[in-house]
């Protein structure tokens, strides 16, 4: 194990005097004089950004405001990042880290979307730009300016809250999301129709405290890379990406991927690939595989489908990293299939996890984008506030609530909300005394029950861990608020409009060998029909392979739901 380097090194930190106690008075009075060859150092070497974080500025800011000052005084135009702004939280090393994060981003990200908004201006009058955010929810560009670590993690987030949405507008609660495109692959759950959550993550090893949806991410894609190591195959995480990409692109690409694969096994056609906007080279793709093939006497057929066996057991496992290894059973959900290549493996990935069901959204590689539709507006606030669950004044606990819904009141009415489209989701984190990490419990609206919030908290323990105690003593640790500020969001996108491409056959490989298999234009699917496997289903942002002993079915909102039955 090599211990994660510091974001900031030694030579780059600095120190002051004084000193805020424990209980948010003031132990020391600040030496600000400290701050001088903190100045004389910036000044010398150029920094881009400051990070402050003191000792107990969650209870009391007034020392990190007071360095703020000091340093903008002497140093104008660099931003300076303040701990109990980015993460009013306890913990000072995991405060420091994320507030850190915040400051290396904040140069990078504020002129990125001051280049945007500017280049916009013409096609989005009045500023009507939102940025998507890790939490699930979206903020204006303004915000993302000032707040730039809230979309550290948020690129694969669009694809969990278009699976809320797509669980709310089919009746099903409980959904595995997997996004596979070209380089990478990302699994998310959707339980009890909300994406699983949690309050502090880690990058490169490195903890970051903001709220943040679940995603695993592995470097598995249509681009990754087969290669040999120590006679044995492997595939990824390295990537081919777009240029110079797989090698039936013909853009100079040499090793083989998990594309040249499919359509060597037929999945793809060369002809049609990408909506007929691309054609592929079948021939260069089966040469590669079979130089490939000749280390391990295999065929180039033989080869592709070890290569497809291999990417679909990764991406297995990584499901199974989010689900079995928490004590969920994958069996009891869904699996949502999209990105340009996630409905080509999808009934394979579904069989190796023994899910009964596969969604293929309407348009699915174009699905996290129509996710990033279908949120609102959404800033989390949090508050340290210890105590003994038992001890806890519920007048306190409303009176602390009420300050960050006020908080959140001012903030929403700023990103141009509307007093009457403002919400607030409450949470309270808690742990059994004598322990060191909590879970986060969701407290319902209006007049808080301690009782019951107590049951909620030894009822979730229970669900993540196998066992609770009810008789124990619990402790809490922080309040969290979510200011929600609903957006309007548009219909789900029909099916394109085109005439669909007429019904035709070619040779797929299953299970090594080749079989005449109907490929068909989604399309032409309509309302009631079943389409029986093997089949290939085609669409402009997609393939869908339908194995024998598949079905195929639309569903509500022209959604296609695959299950394993009947064999054409």
């Amino acid at each position: 194990w090599n211990k994660p380097a510091p974001l900031t090194p030694v030579e780059h930190t600095f120190t002051i005097a004084g000193r805020m106690a424990a209980t948010g008075e003031e132990d020391t009075a600040l030496r600000l004089e400290d701050l001088d060859r903190l100045v004389d150092v910036a000044q010398a070497e150029g920094y881009e950004a400051i990070a402050v974080s003191l000792l107990f500025s969650f209870k009391n800011s007034a020392h990190e405001l007071a360095v703020r000052d000091y340093l903008q005084a002497r140093l104008p135009g660099i931003p300076i990042g303040l701990s109990h702004q980015v993460s009013p939280e306890w913990r000072e090393f995991e405060r420091t880290s994320t507030t850190v994060m915040d400051s290396y981003l904040a140069p990078v990200v504020h002129k990125y979307l001051e280049t945007l908004v500017n280049s916009m201006a013409e096609r989005l009058p009045g500023g009507g730009l939102h940025v998507m955010e890790s939490n699930g929810g979206v903020m204006s560009a303004t915000s993302a300016g000032e707040t730039p670590l809230q979309t550290l993690l948020s690129g694969p987030v669009g694809g969990a809250t278009g699976g809320r949405a797509l669980s709310a507008a089919t009746g099903r609660p409980n959904l595995i999301c997997v996004d596979m495109g070209g380089t990478s692959f990302d699994a998310s759950l959707i339980i009890d129709g909300q994406p699983s959550g949690s309050n502090e993550t880690k990058l490169e090893g490195l903890p970051v405290q903001m709220s943040v949806i679940d995603i695993h991410v592995i470097g598995a894609g249509g681009g990754s890379i087969a290669w040999e190591e120590m006679d044995a195959m492997r595939v990824g995480p390295q990537s081919a990406g777009s240029k110079p990409g797989p090698v039936c692109y013909g853009l100079g690409g040499t090793e083989p991927t998990v594309s040249d694969a499919n359509l060597v096994l037929g999945r793809l056609d060369g002809a049609n690939f990408a909506g007929g906007t691309m054609t592929l080279n079948r021939d260069a793709a089966h040469s590669s595989l079979g130089r490939m093939g000749e280390a391990f006497t295999m065929s180039a057929e033989a080869m592709a489908q070890g290569v497809v066996d291999i990417v679909n057991a990764k991406m297995a496992d990584a499901i199974r990293t989010i689900t079995v290894q928490r004590g969920i059973d994958p069996r009891d959900f869904s699996l949502v299939a999209f990105g340009g290549a996630g409905p080509a493996q999808a009934a394979a990935l579904a069989e190796e996890l023994r899910i009964g069901e596969v969604i293929i959204p309407v348009h699915p590689g174009a699905f996290s984008a129509w996710g990033m539709l279908q949120t609102d507006v959404r800033h989390d606030f949090k508050e340290t506030l210890y105590s003994f669950w038992d001890l806890m004044d519920v007048d306190t606990l409303n009176s602390a609530f009420d300050g960050l819904s006020k908080k959140g009141q001012t903030y929403l009415i700023g990103e141009g909300i509307a007093p009457e489209n403002i919400s607030f989701e409450r949470a309270i984190d808690f742990r059994y005394y004598g322990q060191e990490y909590v879970l986060t419990i969701l407290v319902p609206d209006g007049a808080i029950d301690m009782d019951a919030v107590r049951k909620s908290f030894d009822a979730a323990y229970n669900r993540q861990y196998g066992h609770s105690s009810p008789e124990n003593r619990v402790e809490m640790a922080n309040i969290r608020l979510a200011a929600l500020g609903h957006l309007p969001r548009p219909d789900n996108a029909p099916p394109a409009p085109e005439v669909a491409k007429p019904t035709r056959t070619r040779d797929v490989f299953f299970d090594g060998s080749a079989r005449q298999t109907k490929v068909l234009d989604r399309n032409g699917l309509a309302d009631g029909v079943t389409v029986l496997g093997p089949a290939i289903i085609e669409e402009n942002t997609a393939t869908t392979l339908l194995p024998p002993e598949w079905q195929a079915n639309l569903i509500e909102g022209g959604h296609m739901t695959l299950t394993k039955g009947d064999s054409a």
